[in-house]
């Protein structure tokens, strides 16, 4: 438990949402962050990187209290608990979600949001603030009192509506209320955006309640899908949970996280914008919604994969939005003064103009481990394997940005590299097991063979003996790993052991965690969350499996208090840094547990 304080800090935010778009809500019962109708619309709140302009909608009590909150067990419904001498409340937050049955029998709003508060002991008085700001903070919108119908807000052919058991008043930035609420009492508020349709506005009473228990249920439906169970189930499902959050369920696609412009260094100006989806997420996302026994999750993952993929082929983009277009240029905004006053904000993201050539591998790879060894490829899949092939064999010795987006240079990176081997390897097996026709085995043959022959001599430093970031280099990246995760060569032969021991002495300041590379640690970025779970994986697949629980764990004690992890953690505060949550992190802590499960039970093998 712990006081509340004014500013919020990342790791003081968690997550609410329903598959189309997400929430933050600070600890003390901010609502922080909200862009409606989708992920990357523009912001109705924005506090988390403005606290004066962005907007925010605060229910909190009027005294200093002490404050503790957890999700309802296997969901994404959010109760945070208030606690000081006169009471005790509960403020419960979710977006419903529910079946497309339960919809059609009674009306549903297209998007909506429920806060409700309750007492549970004593009594306590209560303050709600409610001051949306529009468009990334540009506009404090005019708020029309409708009477039985509540408060509406105009904006184009949108509408917002919000609902409320307790009367509010109009206040300077928005509307306020003051109440006091006994032991038995509640009071609930409904927010609903409409677009270019009627306004579905349902009495609130009764619907709050069966909305919750349809949301609870249906969070656990999906929950209960998982097929994982052993050591660290807890967090394996939590992860899972915010991976649902991150999907667009109208398109299968999975965003990087919810937020824009986090910093990755507080003050610094390495903020970007990750609500869009990265194909360089492709294999781990399959390889961890696959592990886990979420089939259709993975499938409709793959399906969009395919579908965002053929507009530009053989040429591929490294960042796709949610439809599989192409996102806006990146801006950035005049508007809001960044988190803790790191600038810029920027909103879309210049990394779609980037050469990234790993991401042949990955979107390789995922669908090679979608189907297995037995599924047919339909026409379309295999001329997209057949352009990758080509793209490959003509394209992977040239230098680009990188798995990391470096902006600047191109270099010759190893992993890069790695992704180009993987393909032509993952494309051969395919052809091989009758799954694909039209493939110029000897030429992939052949220069997949000179891709291996190239990371072995010039990717490997025989002074420092290990693998590096780049062919010919001398600095190291935590990337080099992933050598074995891909199947390139063994975890446990001698060059692994030694890259790997290489990066524990310059790269970990402490167990747990782990900077990306030499670069990111001599910026005073933080330490990178999901390297963490690589070291993790590759010690699992090393046959250490109780270094690897060790590093497991502690990595664990750098989630926040609802286990949700940002990009990257302060090594000296342990503070959280970059865009929150972070799906890479909670794809990385999923893989590493499977990596764990798998050397432990030899029914389980690595699959790659």
């Amino acid at each position: 438990s712990f006081v509340m304080a004014e500013v919020s800090k990342i790791q003081d935010y968690a997550i609410i949402g329903n598959g189309r778009s997400a929430a933050l809500i600070s600890r003390n019962g901010s609502l922080d962050w909200l862009c409606w109708p989708r992920f990357d619309s523009a912001s109705i709140f924005a506090a988390i990187i403005d606290v004066e302009s962005g907007g925010s909608w605060a229910i909190r009590p009027v005294k200093e209290s002490q404050v503790s909150r957890c999700y309802v067990d296997k969901t994404n419904v959010l109760e945070t608990t208030f606690a000081n001498e006169s009471g005790q409340t509960v403020l419960i937050d979710f977006m419903p979600v529910t079946s497309e049955k339960e919809k059609r029998e009674q009306l549903w709003a297209e998007h909506e949001l429920v806060r409700q508060i309750k007492c549970i002991q004593g009594k306590m008085d209560l303050v709600v603030d409610f001051n949306p700001r529009l468009n990334y903070g540009s506009s404090s919108p005019e708020i029309k009192n409708v009477g039985q119908l509540g408060w509406r807000i105009e904006a184009g052919a949108n509408i917002f509506a919000l609902r409320s058991d307790v009367g509010l008043v109009s206040a300077a930035k928005g509307l306020s209320a003051k109440f006091r609420l006994e032991a038995g009492n509640k009071i609930a508020f409904s927010l609903t955006f409409s677009a270019e349709g009627p306004a579905v506005l349902p009495p609130l009473d009764d619907l709050v309640v069966r909305k919750l228990n349809l949301t609870t249920q249906w969070w656990r439906e999906w929950a209960s899908e998982s097929n994982y169970r052993g050591p660290y189930e807890s967090e394996v499902v939590r992860s899972a949970l915010v991976l649902k959050l991150l999907s667009y369920a109208p398109s299968g696609a999975i965003i990087a996280a919810p937020t824009t412009s986090l910093p990755e260094r507080v003050g610094g100006d390495l903020n970007w914008d990750y609500r869009f989806a990265w194909l360089r997420d492709a294999s781990f996302t399959v390889h961890a919604l696959f592990g886990l026994g979420y089939k259709d999750d993975a499938k409709a993952f793959v399906d969009w994969l395919l579908h965002a993929t053929r507009l530009t082929r053989p040429e591929l983009r490294v960042v796709y939005d949610v439809f599989g277009e192409r996102p806006p240029p990146e801006h950035e905004s005049t508007q809001l003064r960044g988190h803790a006053g790191s600038r810029p904000v920027r909103i879309g993201n210049a990394a779609i103009a980037q050469l990234q050539l790993d991401i042949y591998g990955e979107v390789v790879e995922a669908v090679s481990h979608f189907i297995g060894g037995n599924k047919e490829l339909d026409r379309e899949t295999q001329k997209m394997l057949r352009q990758c092939a080509d793209y490959v064999c003509t394209h992977w010795r040239e230098p680009d940005n990188g798995m990391w987006e470096e902006r600047g240079k191109l270099r010759h990176y190893t992993h890069s590299r790695l992704m180009g081997w993987v393909a032509l390897d993952r494309i051969l097996k395919m052809q091989a097991c009758g799954q694909l026709n039209g493939i110029a085995v000897e030429k992939c043959e052949a220069e997949r063979g000179r891709i291996r022959e190239e990371i072995e001599t010039r990717a490997w430093n025989s002074q420092l003996e290990a693998y590096t970031q780049t062919c010919g280099g001398e600095e190291l990246d935590a990337s080099a790993l992933l050598l074995a995760y891909h199947g390139f060569e063994e975890a446990s032969s001698q060059r692994m052991q030694q890259t790997y021991k290489c990066i524990r002495e310059r790269l970990v300041p402490k167990m747990g965690l782990m900077y990306r590379n030499q670069h990111s640690k001599d910026r005073h970025e933080g330490a990178f969350a999901l390297c963490s779970f690589w070291e993790a994986n590759f010690l699992a697949r090393s046959g250490c499996l109780e270094e690897a629980r060790k590093v497991f764990e502690a990595a664990l004690n750098y989630a926040n208090d609802v286990d949700l992890f940002a990009e990257e953690i302060d090594p000296e505060t342990g503070a959280a840094l970059g865009n929150f949550p972070q799906g890479f992190t909670h794809l990385g802590l999923i893989n590493a547990a499977l990596a764990m499960r798998d050397s432990e039970e030899p029914t389980h093998k690595f699959e790659s």
